[in-house]
């Protein structure tokens, strides 16, 4: 197989957070698709404990969590995307939630349109 025009096999999932994707028309709407990831336990109050003491710094291993957990949930709406036949997801949505009585879990969503463009 060739390169597609935006890099790799032209099966690969586009994934954009805008409502289409330039010069190529969406042919096919197939749904609203969504993924959600939690992570929690203490992670998180901790997290906030250490950016109060960090001034100036960043919480590397923090961003780790929170960029694994965002990957996770994008994985899972290429996922759900693929189930319906789509080859994209435009207007992707992120949303950050602090949940629990304590604050102590964050989930992360993903929400978007499963096209076929």
């Amino acid at each position: 197989m060739s390169d597609g025009p935006w890099g790799g096999a032209p099966s690969e999932m586009i994934v954009t957070t805008t409502h289409s994707v330039e010069g190529r028309p969406v042919q096919r709407y197939c749904g609203i698709v969504t993924g959600e990831v939690i992570v929690g336990a203490n992670l998180f109050r901790d997290l906030f404990a250490s950016v109060r003491d960090i001034v100036g710094g960043r919480a590397g291993a923090y961003e780790e969590v929170l960029s694994r957990a965002r990957e996770e949930a994008l994985a899972e709406v290429r996922a759900k995307a693929a189930t319906l036949g789509a080859n994209a997801v435009i207007g992707i949505d992120l949303d950050y939630e602090v949940l629990g009585a304590n604050g102590s879990m964050l989930m992360v969503s993903a929400t978007g349109t499963a096209v076929f463009v």
